[in-house]
This record gives structure tokens, sequence and C-alpha cells, in this order.
């Protein structure tokens, strides 16, 4: 399938047919990764943060969810570059 890259602003682009992203079940977001001087597109799986929650639940039941700077310390006595 021959696809024309089109401007988008200061980027350019191409139009994906609908039914192409169907066929990849791709609906809002999808994935692109360069490999071997080959753009590929892929469909996003799963959500971010996905199993986060169940991971804080088991650090809190190992008693491994404590702070990792001690909450005593005054950070604004540090000249710190956010």
């Amino acid at each position: 399938m021959l696809l024309t890259v089109v401007q988008i602003g200061n980027s350019r682009g191409i139009r994906i047919p609908k039914t192409i992203l169907e066929q990849c079940a791709i609906d809002k977001e999808l994935e692109l990764e360069v490999e071997d001087g080959k753009i590929v597109l892929r469909p996003r799986k799963g959500t971010p943060r996905a199993g986060w929650m169940d991971a804080f639940k088991r650090m809190a039941a190992a008693g491994d969810d404590r702070p990792l700077i001690d909450e005593a310390l005054d950070l604004d006595l540090f000249d710190f570059e956010w």
C-alpha cells in the first residue's frame, strides 16, 4: 500500500486507513518504534501503571513501603533544581 507523507504543522505524518486500524485493533493510541531503520507501529498493550496498585499492596504487607528519604529532612536547606 502506498501512502503519502503530508505536512502536519512542523511535523509530517501519514493517514492510516480505517480498515487497517480495525484489522490491527488500534483505537486511539499505538506504540511506535524504529527497528533496523524501519518504522514499526503496534497496538498499545495494557495501560500505563497497570498492576501498580497490587504491587503497592504487596509492598505494604511486606513492610517495604517506607519513605526512601527521612521525613524529618528539611529539603528547603538544599538547592535542588527541579
